[in-house]
């Protein structure tokens, strides 16, 4: 198997104007990895990743998608599926025509019926694409991006407008692509998806690939919480601990599961109710915060 990187991005830079979107970015996704590249708003993501899906040139850097520029339409764009945040699908055609013209625009082929079952849009078939629901025509733009079971995926926003059974179902066939090797590019403003699902995260900021590992790395660089309240009469607790307006207590920690033993040991002792408890690791929201505040 080949160990060259699906994407390398090396110094990548991109200005409009005077204005560097972009400026001196690289990283690398590897083969059946699910990516997360996440940012704040104005960080460069989306022309990044439009770069990277050969929908633009770089104004300096390179960008390899399977070793070739990913504007070489005929050699890369058959092995990529892309789901955009907006098709912009001809309202006329119908469901069937719509996935039947992706297919031969990316020279893949496929079993339509499957690919619609696979998005629950077989009774939608016929339906023209403008009169779907907007639920609908993101699961449309879902079985665009996987017809003919591309190496790789780009997922912009997939789950926005999903109902709950219907995002289980799209990561469910995720999960099934990746099983057969496929990589994923993922972008989304729910930051638990990409905290559940994504092998590592790059994290932008300002143009920059600010931050980039695996959640478990992301999160240690701050420190877990725990939170409490205590009764009126309950003596000081043994850490450190600040109290908010609400009456709860927060201690902060690096060592999580060691302070929790001794305010747990030390709540015991005293016969003392640690009210609303909640302890856990930094999310990765709260990284998210401590980026965009710096």
């Amino acid at each position: 198997m080949s160990t060259t990187p699906v994407i390398d991005v090396d110094r990548l830079t991109l200005t409009y104007g005077d204005f560097p979107a972009v400026k001196d970015l690289s990283f690398q996704v590897e083969r059946g990895e699910l990516y997360a590249l996440l940012g704040t708003n104005g960080a460069g993501k989306t022309s990044t990743l439009e770069t990277v899906e050969g929908h633009r040139a770089p104004t300096s850097g390179a960008v390899r998608v399977f070793g070739k520029d990913p504007r070489d339409r005929a050699t890369v764009r058959p092995r990529m599926g892309i789901m955009l945040q907006e098709s912009g699908f001809s309202p006329d055609l119908t469901v069937r025509e719509t996935v039947q013209l992706i297919g031969r625009l990316t020279e893949r082929t496929d079993d339509t019926g499957r690919v619609l079952g696979l998005v629950d849009l077989t009774r939608k078939a016929t339906t023209k694409v403008g009169q779907l629901s907007g639920g609908e025509k993101r699961r449309l733009d879902f079985a665009t991006a996987v017809y003919g079971t591309p190496e790789l995926v780009f997922l912009d926003e997939p789950t926005t407008g999903l109902d709950i059974q219907s995002r289980d179902a799209l990561w469910a066939a995720v999960d099934r692509l990746r099983e057969d090797g496929t990589t994923v590019v993922l972008t989304t403003h729910y930051l638990e998806e990409a905290q559940q699902r994504a092998d590592r995260i790059g994290l932008m900021h300002r143009g920059a690939l600010h931050r980039e590992g695996t959640v478990a790395e992301l999160t240690r660089t701050l420190p877990a919480t725990i939170h409490f309240g205590l009764p009126s009469h309950a003596p000081v607790p043994p850490l450190h601990a600040k109290r908010g307006t609400d009456g709860r207590f927060l201690v902060e920690t690096f060592g999580l599961q060691k302070d929790l033993h001794t305010l747990l040991g030390w709540a015991q002792d005293n016969a003392v109710e640690l009210r609303d408890l909640e302890a856990g690791p930094t999310r990765l929201d709260d990284v998210f915060r401590a980026i965009s505040a710096e």
